[in-house]
């Protein structure tokens, strides 16, 4: 059976992305990260994604004029440009202690709310958004000693997913176990945590299907993985998130594990645990909206947002 035809837009992007990547490389990590922040916050604003970004933020935080909504889609656009910059040569960013200066990452409360999970042994989930610079983490998991595996959403460029795939691989010098959306990505997920895995969830992007679920105040399809794997293993939930600090310069937070509710009804316990996991990205978002990525469409079209006088939007 012959391979399907790969699109010329697709190997026009494909050749772009390459180009970056060979011009970038050169560059340290902190140096790679200004330019990536500087080029995408120079652009962002100029590209029509921006004004789904715009919208979104009046739907998550109407209180927002427009001057404060232009800051922080910006920022957003900075943020991106930065994150996709430093994976490049994101393996030589060093874990290095709290408080010392230059590029590298500190991990904090991993002792008091990670660690216990993985000497328990058998699985757990830890669970993050597209906040900071998310692709650190596989390399703070792999230090300690984890057989983490990750869900993810595969980019509509197949090329460009293979050369990020190979990117992260030839970084942390490892395979990574990288599960696309998707039936087969769910089995092999499942699989892999019922040997004793460990399984990293981004659980901020809209899914056609899932769990409605509120996010600001507004119903969104929200991923029901989480939840499902969770109830039926019983196993910890640690929530962990990015902060940048600065170029290539991070806090990696690990909060204590979520609660796992046991109502006897399945749906009802899917419902209560997702809902709680929403709010914590809440949470994370409204301390540095500039950091989270806004410019997927992430709330239902139609959902209408409350216009800057209070009244709802007509």
């Amino acid at each position: 059976m012959s391979e399907p035809k790969v699109k010329l837009a697709h190997r026009l992007e494909a050749a772009v992305v390459w180009l970056v990547i060979k011009l970038l490389r050169p560059f340290t990590p902190q140096t790679a990260s200004r330019i990536g922040s500087t080029l995408a916050g120079c652009i962002g604003l100029f590209i029509p994604t921006s004004k789904v970004a715009d919208m979104n933020l009046r739907l998550a935080m109407p209180e927002l004029g427009a001057a404060a909504r232009k800051k922080i889609v910006k920022q957003c656009w900075q943020s991106l440009g930065a994150t996709a910059a430093e994976l490049v040569r994101i393996g030589e960013i060093p874990e290095i202690p709290l408080g010392a200066a230059g590029p590298g990452y500190t991990v904090l409360g991993w002792e008091e709310n990670a660690a216990p999970a993985l000497a328990e042994g058998g699985p757990f989930i830890l669970i993050t958004g597209h906040i900071g610079n998310w692709e650190i983490l596989p390399q703070a998991a792999f230090a300690r000693g984890l057989d983490i595996g990750f869900m993810y959403r595969a980019a509509s460029n197949p090329l460009v997913d293979q050369m990020i795939l190979r990117l992260r691989e030839t970084n942390f010098k490892r395979p990574v176990k990288m599960f696309a959306k998707g039936s087969g990505g769910a089995r092999g997920a499942y699989a892999h945590m019922r040997k004793g895995g460990q399984l990293g969830l981004l659980v901020d992007q809209k899914l056609d299907t899932g769990l409605s679920i509120p996010l600001f105040g507004h119903n969104a399809m929200t991923m029901d993985a989480m939840g499902s794997l969770a109830l039926k293993f019983r196993c910890p939930i640690i929530p962990c998130h990015v902060e940048r600090i600065a170029p290539a310069r991070f806090h990696i937070t690990c909060e204590p594990p979520l609660s796992l509710p046991n109502t006897g009804n399945k749906q009802t316990d899917m419902i209560n645990l997702t809902t709680t996991m929403n709010q914590t990205l809440e949470r994370w978002i409204r301390t540095n909206p500039g950091a989270w990525l806004w410019l997927h469409r992430r709330w239902p079209k139609g959902t209408q947002p409350v216009a800057e006088g209070g009244a709802a939007a007509a």
